[in-house]
């Protein structure tokens, strides 16, 4: 039979229960002189096996004289009672052990000694209960932490994936809206842009199907989803609109949140490119040093022109997926300098296909 992690502690607890009792016992029956160390022990040997027994049934006790539902009264009579009861059939086996050793040669002496230190045997035997019943509460009361530790952190966790989820299904809508924005604003001057942006569209979307059951994606693929996006915007504000890269190739393979940076773009977009009449730049850079990855986002923009995005829903939700999937470990700061707005992200880097 295969013993699992609670059985070995309680075996380990028995026979290091045994030994300690044990020697206590044999000090006790030792102490006049009147026997040996040999017959002390092979007496007490017994004796502190059958008290283990007795102290192991103190669980049962506790458990149904919970500390927290049970008056002082009530745990006093439990606990006193049964250390009294179990006390006594203890001892009484034990008188009729030493009777038997007595009886044999060379032994002779034991039980008369074995009689003379019953009142002690009477208070160790009632203390060692006593002791267990502490015992057994300490651990009660440290699973019951550790209980609540693991649920708290599965409500936790659960409460994160939650949000995650809700985030993530806030993403696509907010884009689409904008998209389609974007079309119907193009039908009535461009239809032709207008029906090539809506096969764009539908490729973005294509690529975004199943991501949202994914915890996260290598950077490669989320990229990938931003070359859609703004293959997208580039319909829209053609010549106005350029975009550079500025990659680092170790970082392509990290894993990152789904639709992490999308957000970012279109702020650029929709808070800065649209906001110029002449139009204006993009700039995407990813860096990875000491296990983090870094992003930044910059782009021109008219500080004068429109309300600024600091409350934007992007950046709000773009920090709250990073504060959910990484807690403290992650970074965003969004700065404004003359006429280039700056979003820049750090986080710890993950390997591909971590959850």
């Amino acid at each position: 039979m295969k013993i699992t992690p609670l059985s070995k502690t309680h075996h380990m607890v028995f026979w290091v229960g045994w030994l300690f009792f044990g020697l206590v016992l044999a000090a006790l029956l030792r102490s006049a002189g009147a026997i040996s160390w040999k017959q002390a022990l092979t007496l007490a040997a017994p004796l502190s096996g059958m008290a283990q027994v007795s102290a192991m049934s103190a669980s049962f006790s506790c458990k149904t004289t919970p500390l927290t539902k049970t008056s002082l009264g009530r745990l006093l009579l439990t606990h006193v009672t049964a250390a009294v009861v179990l006390t006594y059939f203890w001892v009484s086996i034990g008188d009729f052990v030493a009777r038997g050793f007595d009886s044999m040669q060379g032994w002779a002496g034991l039980y008369s000694e074995y009689t003379r230190k019953t009142g002690l045997l009477y208070a160790a035997g009632v203390f060692y209960y006593l002791l267990s019943v502490a015992f057994n509460y300490a651990a009660i009361a440290q699973k019951a932490s550790s209980d609540a530790q693991a649920r708290a952190l599965e409500s936790s966790m659960r409460a994160r994936e939650a949000e995650l989820t809700a985030l993530k299904a806030q993403i696509n809508p907010h884009f689409l809206y904008n998209s389609l924005n974007s079309i119907s604003a193009l039908t009535s001057i461009d239809p032709a842009r207008a029906r090539e942006m809506c096969v764009l569209l539908a490729d973005f979307l294509r690529m975004t199907l199943g991501m949202g059951e994914k915890a996260l994606i290598p950077l490669r693929e989320e990229l990938a989803l931003l070359e859609k996006y703004c293959a997208i915007e580039k319909v829209r504000f053609g010549e106005r609109l350029t975009v550079r890269e500025e990659i680092q190739e170790e970082t392509k393979e990290c894993a990152v949140p789904p639709l992490l940076l999308q957000p970012l773009v279109e702020n650029a977009v929709v808070h800065g490119i649209a906001q110029l009449p002449e139009g204006g730049w993009i700039w995407l850079k990813t860096t990875r040093s000491a296990g983090r990855i870094g992003v930044t986002v910059e782009n021109s923009w008219d500080p004068e022109a429109g309300p600024s995005r600091k409350n934007g829903v992007g950046l709000k939700n773009v920090q709250r997926r990073l504060e959910a999937r990484y807690g403290t470990e992650a970074r965003l700061e969004a700065k404004a300098e003359e006429e280039v707005f700056r979003v820049s992200l750090s986080f710890p880097a993950e390997a591909e296909g971590k959850a």
